[in-house]
Order: structure tokens, then sequence, then C-alpha cells
């Protein structure tokens, strides 16, 4: 790194010649886990804890090693045991119940009005929804909460039309059928990302029905990602308003002539 910045400064290396360098690095090596410090300055969304299947004690020293060196970490799929191992050494972090997060430190100020409008066809779908909710602000996108308005009583859905047209992505959330998604994308003309809940009866299988009816929609524009998978959502919804929020770079302008 010290050989880098100082090759930058004396012109031996120019700063985009730095800046892929310095893509690959770096990360750290705990007892438990390898940090990946740099995923954000290559994605634009920094390293997420995974919290299932995880002790409280190995969450507690990630996060500790999160906070050290970002000051700030989160934690998805998180227990109550979790969240008391990390107040020990962080009493402000915060448990979202019903996304089951742990977040310490800040909440970053969204800068732009841009949004995205996270949408549940019930209440059932809410511990997924918020998931993907609490993930958006963290990352510092803003999001509009549309809950409860599914097509067994679409007049719902219909009633929040203005704000979904205005949104610049859509997380349509659904168990059951999985029909919220087909029909969200046959109305907005922003990206719709359907996540698929383990909500439903018997043949609902987990909610395998909803997935493979959300793959086989026909309302173009919408994509899918795994059951219940509400952080990945809030990724890629992320990731679409980030980068429609960045000015636009044409290959001259980078000495690129050809």
């Amino acid at each position: 790194m010290e050989t880098i910045l100082k090759e930058v400064a004396t012109g031996s290396r120019s700063i985009d010649e730095a800046l892929n360098d310095l893509r690959d690095l770096p990360f750290e090596e705990v007892d438990v886990a390898v940090l990946d410090h740099h995923r954000s300055f290559r994605t634009g969304v920094p390293e997420v804890v995974y919290g299932l299947h995880k002790t409280p004690a190995q969450i507690a020293m990630i996060v500790e090693r999160m906070v050290a060196r970002d000051g700030r970490a989160i934690v998805t799929r998180a227990s109550t045991e979790a969240l008391a191992a990390v107040q020990e050494k962080y009493p402000q972090a915060q448990y979202f119940e019903t996304a089951h997060i742990i977040a310490a430190g800040e909440f970053p100020v969204p800068q732009s009005d841009r949004f995205v409008a996270v949408v549940t066809a019930g209440t059932s779908d809410l511990p997924v929804a918020e998931e993907a909710a609490i993930t958006l602000e963290w990352l510092g996108t803003r999001v509009a909460r549309v809950y409860d308005v599914g097509v067994a009583g679409v007049h719902r859905l219909l009633s929040k039309r203005e704000l979904l047209w205005q949104a610049n992505a859509v997380i349509a959330i659904a168990g059951m059928e999985g029909a919220l998604a087909t029909v969200v994308g046959g109305l907005v003309s922003c990206p719709t990302i359907a996540v698929p809940t383990s909500v439903g009866y018997g043949v609902s299988f987990n909610g395998l029905a909803a997935l493979l009816a959300m793959l086989n929609s026909c309302a173009p524009g919408v994509s899918v990602v795994n059951i219940d998978n509400g952080f990945g959502a809030a990724v890629c919804a992320h990731m679409i308003v980030a980068q429609a929020s960045r000015p636009v770079r044409h290959p001259a302008e980078d000495g690129d002539t050809t």
C-alpha cells in the first residue's frame, strides 16, 4: 500500500493503475473467518455477516474486527443470543427483531432521492421483507414499505400504484402461489426483483411453488432470487439504484480511442 501511494505521488504510477492494484486487497484472517475488507471498494457493498449456523462467540469476534476496521457491521439471520454476545462489546448495537438483523454502528444518510419499494403479499412475509428493507437502509438506499397487498385483494396493490411508478426498483415478496411478482412486474417500468417465501400450506413445498411460479412469470422485467433471500434482493436493488445515480462514463474519457 505504501509503495503504491508513493508511486502515485511521484507520478510513476497512474491513479487508475493504483485503483486496479488495490481492488484485490486487503483481507484479514481471524480465528473463524477471513474478512474481505475491500469488498465495498470492489463492489460498492461491504461484507455482511451471515449469522445462521455461527455461534454467538464467532459472530461477536467477527463483528469486533469489522467495527475496528470500518466502524460498523451488520449480521443477518442473527439470534438474540448473538445480540447479547455483540452487546458485551458494543452496547448500542441494535436488533431488528422481525428481520433477525444485528447492526453495530450508524446507518448512512441516503445521498439520493431514488428509492426501492419493498412490497409483500401478506404479513407472514414480513421477516423476509424487513431483511430486505433494513439491508437497503444499511447500504444507504431509501426504502418505501408497501406491505400486505397481495393478489387476493388486488385493489390494495392498485391503490399504491402511484408510489410504485416512482420507484427505481421494486422487490416483490410473496409465498403461496407467488403471483404478486407478475402483477407488480406488469405495472411498473423499473426492474422487479421477485423473492419467493416459504410461506404456504403443504403443496407450497416451503416456497418451491412460489419460486417456480416467479421463474415462469409472463411479465418482462421480473428477475428472481432464492427462497426467503431478502438480503440478496436488497443488494441487487441497491446496485440498480446506485448505478443509476453514477455519472455516465464513455471509453474515450478513459483514454480509449478505439
